[in-house]
């Protein structure tokens, strides 16, 4: 008797380099994840406020991906494109040939201070950097680590020929091809968000040669395909196309939805994210959000970032685990702040321990608890950081209201999205109902499946391929707590402007110690 063949499905590969892990998942024509694979490296920090890593250990974890899904495929998916997503900003400095030069320099690296104010001073003050990029100069950008190796290590930069960000050196890997996508182009802090195009004007006001910088592409365009070794290798067809993909802040939100306006998204991951999508590039007052393109042709992406948000939590945790045989698991943390009452008792967290980036762009932040008395316990110190962390976003959603955002429905994602007790605290704090969507937990590796999805043709466009995304759950707020919160974010509004000063002594000495 005859069989019955089962029909070979279409299937989509993302790759996603994180500042902790790197993820390559698969997903087919319905959204639905058929493989998924994690693998962790380290992070190092040479010096203090320096955040570094071996652009070595992501390409690693990426060949040991492809094996892993490849493994868990039963055959019935015939891969159509390969979609990158990575962490944001990081300089990886290439020779003429394409070598690693020195260790990547990442997002949350804080060494670039007096950089990146003589880039805003070359650019006419901050007016005129919002006008050439509408973004400022923060920290983290790429822009500041290319002027930095210039300044601090000449020799390295005397053989720079090339800068590409984490998810771009993958790219280069994978096809030899040196380019980029809008999104992660925007946050270098040298791209003219605006028209989707590198800034000459400012290029040039800083002696950057453009050659150094990779062809920026729309995330679904394809910009190479797979070399013929990596194919055989790992079971790809020949000619596999990679799409432009995005920067993870961005592409995280486009697997959740967010490619017209009308939703807001938070992710508590390491950093913090609040965000929106536009139809128009929005002016920036100030420059104290961040105004990125978006995944999709057309569209913009408002975002604010803080640079310690889950971080908060694996802070303290580590901090705990000095006082017993191993490290709590984040459930149990949960557990103890759960019967805690909204407020903590009126105990409040400062989480900026790296300084932060929004609502306060200031290296010198420091995190803080306020409040202490003897009636607090393990449990309040916990709830107080949870808190904090959704504090910090929602001064950042107040920023972000001028602009006519939404914040009365909110798509959590990220790893604080995973706790029952971070989602409602999320609810009830910002006073909106949190929903939880299909591939949210995956990270940036979801949305640039979904890119590659459109750029090899599943999809006509990004809004179709977010049809595929379904609500999973719902949290609603509960109007109990919202005197409690509102009380104690009135507090804690007022306390980052009446410590900045003390912020700035504790700083001047940590330098003058030569810490």
């Amino acid at each position: 008797m005859a069989t019955t063949r089962a029909k070979t499905r279409e299937g989509l590969i993302g790759i996603d380099i994180g500042t902790s892990a790197t993820k390559v998942l698969v997903i087919d024509e319905s959204g639905a994840i058929r493989a998924r694979h994690s693998q962790g490296y380290p992070l190092s920090t040479p010096e203090p406020g320096w955040a570094e890593q071996d652009p070595a250990h992501w390409w690693q974890a990426v060949r040991a991906g492809l094996d892993a899904v490849r493994a868990q495929l039963d055959g019935s998916l015939t891969i159509k494109a390969i979609g990158l997503s990575g962490q944001m900003h990081g300089l990886v400095p290439l020779d003429a040939a394409d070598r690693v030069i020195r260790p990547a320099i990442l997002w949350n690296d804080q060494r670039t201070g007096r950089q990146c104010a003589w880039i805003t001073e070359r650019a006419g003050g901050l007016d005129g950097l919002l006008a050439m990029t509408s973004n400022p100069m923060l920290l983290g950008y790429t822009g500041g680590k290319i002027v930095w190796l210039r300044d601090q290590e000449p020799a390295s930069y005397e053989r720079l020929a090339r800068c590409l960000n984490p998810k771009d050196y993958i790219r280069l890997l994978l096809t030899g091809e040196h380019a980029t996508d809008v999104s992660e182009a925007s946050g270098t802090g040298l791209f003219d968000v605006k028209n989707r195009r590198w800034s000459k004007d400012l290029l040039g006001r800083l002696d950057i040669p453009p050659a150094m910088l990779p062809r920026a592409c729309e995330s679904h365009e394809i910009t190479g395909t797979i070399r013929d070794a990596i194919a055989d290798q790992f079971g790809l067809p020949r000619g596999l196309p990679v799409v432009g993909g995005g920067g993870d802040a961005v592409i995280q939100t486009t697997g959740s939805g967010l490619i017209d306006p009308g939703i807001a998204q938070t992710i508590i991951g390491t950093a913090g994210i609040a965000a929106s999508a536009l139809d128009h590039s929005a002016a920036n007052p100030e420059g104290r959000l961040q105004i990125f393109c978006n995944n999709a042709p057309g569209r913009w992406h408002c975002m604010g970032v803080s640079m310690n948000a889950g971080g908060s939590l694996a802070w303290l945790r580590r901090t705990l685990a000095a006082f017993t045989t191993e490290e709590p698991s984040f459930d149990a943390m949960t557990a103890l702040a759960e019967p805690v009452p909204p407020g903590a008792e009126g105990l409040l967290f400062l989480p900026y321990l790296i300084g932060e980036r929004c609502p306060h762009p200031d290296p010198d932040a420091r995190g803080a608890f306020v409040g202490l008395t003897l009636r607090h316990g393990t449990g309040h110190l916990i709830r107080a950081s949870m808190e904090g962390v959704v504090f910090s976003i929602r001064e950042m959603l107040e920023l972000m209201a001028p602009m006519g955002l939404p914040a009365d429905t909110i798509r959590a994602s990220g790893g604080g999205a995973s706790s029952p007790l971070w989602r409602q605290i999320q609810a009830d704090a910002l006073g909106a109902e949190i929903e939880i969507v299909s591939g949210a937990a995956e990270g940036g590796a979801f949305g640039a499946a979904l890119v590659a999805g459109v750029g090899s043709g599943i999809w006509p466009d990004l809004q179709t391929a977010t049809k595929t995304i379904e609500v999973e759950s719902r949290t609603p707020p509960n109007p109990k707590t919202k005197p409690a919160y509102d009380a104690a974010f009135s507090v804690y509004k007022e306390l980052y402007p009446t410590l900045k000063p003390r912020f700035d002594d504790i700083a001047k000495q940590t330098e003058s110690r030569g810490g």
